[in-house]
């Protein structure tokens, strides 16, 4: 008599639940390397939204700023200078009329108030002023949006004590720090720029 023997392949119980786990492993360090990734480009993109915005904002006031003039009715060209607030007269659309332009921080939000002077004789009245936001998300803290400097500024000089300084502004340092989400990185993104006032040179 010939015995045979049948012999039957597969998994065994705990090798499937072995292997399930295995998946199960591998699948959660997929979705949250995944996720990872998203979140990173999701912060580059802001961070880079924010520097295109900031870029824009510091663009329109350095060339407003250089091109500053007494005001239509004769007020100095620079109305304000604290360090969350930049008043002066600019004619920023040609008209022959100078606007007052005001760059201040309002909350957590750098706005600018544009204000048209109208009436004979010609007026500022501030319930004219149109206000629009500018850069969201401002974290300055103690770090003050605006300082002002002198003629002799080198770099080093201390800024000007206001507002008994401020006929004699020259130089304005513009420094905007933001920060969408405090808790969570890449952190706060610090952006500055200097502006010389160079109309300023020839009315003193």
């Amino acid at each position: 008599m010939i015995n045979t023997k049948s012999h039957q392949s597969g998994f065994t119980l705990i090798e499937v639940l072995i292997s399930l786990f295995i998946l199960t492993v591998i699948g959660g360090a997929v979705g949250v390397f995944q996720k990872d990734v998203f979140s990173l480009n999701s912060m580059i993109s802001s961070n880079i939204v924010f520097q295109q915005e900031i870029r824009q904002v510091f663009k329109s006031m350095s060339s407003q700023i250089r091109s500053m003039s007494f005001s239509s009715i004769g007020a100095y060209p620079i109305g304000e200078a604290t360090s969350t607030s930049f008043m002066f007269y600019d004619d920023v659309d040609n008209d022959g009329l100078k606007e007052r332009l005001r760059y201040f921080l309002s909350g957590n939000i750098i706005q600018k108030g544009l204000l048209k002077p109208t009436g004979n004789p010609l007026s500022y009245n501030s319930d004219d002023e149109v206000i629009t936001d500018l850069v969201h998300y401002i974290v300055n803290g103690s770090t003050p949006i605006f300082e002002y400097y002198d003629q002799n500024y080198d770099g080093t000089t201390p800024p000007l004590t206001m507002p008994d300084g401020l006929l004699s502004i020259r130089l304005i340092k513009i420094t905007i720090v933001v920060d969408k989400d405090s808790t969570k990185n890449p952190g706060p993104l610090l952006m500055t720029t200097q502006v010389s006032m160079r109309n300023l040179k020839d009315n003193l």
